[in-house]
Formats: C-alpha cells, structure tokens, sequence
C-alpha cells in the first residue's frame, strides 16, 4: 500500500517523450476534475485535455488553473456530452475518433449517485445504470481505435473506470439491465459488478490495452449525499461519519493516477490506495462476462470493432 508521499512521488516521474492525450469523462468536478488537473500541473501542460460533462463554465474554471500548454500538439478543451443517452454518447465518441489522432488515457467517473426508482431514459435504460455502466461500455468500445493507435505507436493506452472495484454488489445474469427486479439500491450495487464483468471482457478481447477498474473509497464530494427518505432524515449524523472517513478528493487523484500509470496491460482491479487487488470479490456466476457482454451491445445499441 503506497503512502499519500509514495503515490505523489512516483506520479512525477511519468515525463514521456510524447504528449499525451487524455479524455476525462465525469471530468468538470470531483476525482475527475482534480485528476485531470494533477495530471496536466505534473507535465507541466505538455498534455492534451479533453474535459467532459455538462458544466461548461466549470470546465472553463478549471482549464484556467492548469499549466500552461506547452507544444504544438498540446492543448485543452470542453466537449459536452449527457451520458445517460446512448445517442449523444455515439455522437461524442465520433466527434473525438473524427478530432483525435490518439487516446493514451481515458478516464471514466461519471456517474448518477441515487437511490431512486426506476427513472427511464430515451433508450429504455434506467438513468443509473446508464451513467455507471452502459454510457461506459459504449464509450470504451467507441475509443478503442485511438487507444489503439496509441498502443501501436509504443505509447500508454489505458482505459479506468471509477466505481467499486473489490465491492461485489451481487449479479442475476438472467435479469440484465433490472428489468424484472428492479430497486434503486441494488442498480447502483449491481453496477459494481458489470464494471468488472465488462473490463474484463474488454482486456480479453483487446491484449494491448489496459482496463482498470478502482475504487476511490470515500472521497468528499457531492457523489456523498443520498437521495433517499432516511438518508435525508438522518442527514447531519450521516454526513458528519461519512466525511469523517472521507479523504479530500486531491488525495484521491494522487492515488488515482498511481494507479492509472502503474497499471500494465491486460485487466487490473485497484483498491483506494492504489493497490492491485487481483480477483479479490470478482464476480463468479457462470457465463456471466459473455452474457453481460452481449446484452450490453444491444442494450447501448453499438457496432463491436
């Protein structure tokens, strides 16, 4: 386990000699917000940000407190995009493969946080499952070709998605998507389990890229607040032990960018800290990866490469 100090020195030594491009999806606040920053800050803007979400002017804050670009090549910009819509995902996704020469690292961490019922979206999804899951799926299938690129340039290409790795939330492969037993809670627990399933899948299927999926544990941002009836009725208590435990989310970044450079090729599964946890609570229900993995090409209405 990498103390905070161990995490922020390896960090910076990672001064390749090309300029990254980045893509931070969930990147406007948060552990996005304050990766995106560390990461461009510690290459001293020889990097390529592209920040996604909805908040445009915080996207703006934000580029305005990063180093200075530095080369041709470098830069940094906002692209909007509502992840809960599959259309809009694709659409982002060919305005990036059409703008873009390369991806070295996409990073994935937006994600509705509620516990609410079924709230229905354009393509017939539930909005949660769409933001922590499908919306991730189709964005990574989507990139693949410039992480690709990247890969056979001899460069870094890494995907990570932020949500629970080692937090097994339990798995029904014969209701994918929910339909037949659907509940708030167990949406946002079985996310968990088809982020695993799906990095999985894809570093099978993709032997020169990495997939990470991590936990950031308990960090102090708005993802902390609940919306549901008893959490609001305990709210002080709740918050008051929750950001107790929580570290700030510019700890968090550091541990996450360890991670995401630390990582090799093929599947990895890191807990807060950083650290591989190997199969640790890894999802074990029979024909699970495949059957997961066609349902979510239809259900995100994609093209497999």
């Amino acid at each position: 386990m990498p103390s905070l100090s161990t995490a922020e020195a390896s960090n910076t030594t990672f001064q390749p000699s090309y300029t990254p491009v980045a893509v931070f999806v969930g990147g406007t606040a948060g552990i996005g917000k304050c990766t995106a920053q560390l990461l461009a800050n510690n290459l001293k803007g020889r990097i390529r940000v592209i920040i996604v979400g909805r908040n445009e002017a915080a996207a703006q804050e934000i580029i305005a407190s990063l180093s200075p670009p530095t080369g041709d090549e470098a830069g940094y910009e906002f692209l909007p995009c509502d992840v809960t819509s599959m259309k809009n995902v694709h659409e982002f996704s060919k305005t990036l493969r059409d703008r873009l020469p390369k991806i070295n690292f996409l990073m994935l961490s937006a994600g509705v946080f509620s516990v609410k019922g079924w709230e229905e979206t354009e393509d017939g999804l539930d909005k949660k499952l769409a933001s922590r899951y499908y919306s991730r799926w189709a964005l990574t299938n989507d990139l693949l070709p410039l992480l690709r690129k990247a890969s056979e340039a001899g460069e870094e290409a890494k995907v990570m998605s932020v949500l629970g790795a080692g937090q097994y939330g339990g798995l029904d492969v014969n209701d994918l998507g929910l339909r037949k037993s659907f509940s708030g809670f167990k949406a946002m627990l079985h996310s968990i389990s088809y982020n695993d399933l799906m990095m999985a899948e894809f570093a099978e299927r993709n032997p020169s890229v990495a997939f990470i999926h991590i936990f950031p544990g308990h960090v102090k941002t708005n993802a902390l607040s609940i919306d549901h009836w008893l959490a609001r009725l305990l709210s002080p208590l709740l918050i008051l032990l929750i950001w107790a435990m929580a570290i700030e989310p510019e700890a968090c970044a550091q541990y996450m960018l360890y991670a995401l450079l630390d990582s090799k090729k093929g599947l990895s599964r890191r807990n807060a800290k950083g650290d591989d946890i190997g199969d640790l609570k890894f999802p074990r229900e029979k024909g699970a990866q495949q059957k997961l993995w066609v349902h979510s090409v239809e259900a995100t209405k994609s093209t497999v490469e």
